[in-house]
């Protein structure tokens, strides 16, 4: 059920990233102008299709969430809001760790739920933060245990 992502996808990649940032992210950030103008579906699947090598989808019959993997780093994992605890989310960081070695990720400090998920799997904060880029919120380093 989980494969290499194709230039198919990329409108059902943006779809689910879309749906998570102004549902998770809009709460914390409050940027009308980030979350209703420039977050656009067209704009995400110019910008993913140039990294298509490194995501892959969690597909049974229907795209249902995707993990983005660059080396070893996990750049993103969204699985459509709606189905999520339903184990996609679990599958695909599975995979990630399984197929690519993944050990590491970065997590907005206010997003409990994930990084309570990402504990669940073995990942643990470092106590590294840095500033999400052009805000005042911070994201915190997660590493999985060896």
């Amino acid at each position: 059920m989980i494969r290499k992502a194709t230039v198919k996808d990329l409108s059902r990649i943006a779809e689910i990233l879309v749906f998570n940032y102004r549902l998770f992210f809009y709460p914390i950030f409050r940027s009308d102008e980030y979350y209703f103008d420039e977050l656009q579906v067209p704009a995400l699947m110019k910008e993913f299709e140039s990294g298509l090598d490194s995501l892959y989808v969690y597909d049974d019959g229907v795209v249902k969430g995707f993990i983005k993997v660059e080396g070893t780093y996990i750049a993103r994992l969204f699985v459509e809001p709606v189905l999520q605890n339903g184990s996609i989310g679990s599958q695909l960081l599975e995979y990630a760790v399984k197929e690519h070695n993944a050990d590491h990720l970065w997590a907005l400090e206010k997003n409990e739920k994930a990084i309570r998920f990402y504990e669940r799997h073995g990942f643990t904060a470092t106590g590294e933060k840095k500033l999400e880029d052009g805000t005042a919120e911070y994201l915190i380093l997660l590493r999985r245990k060896a």
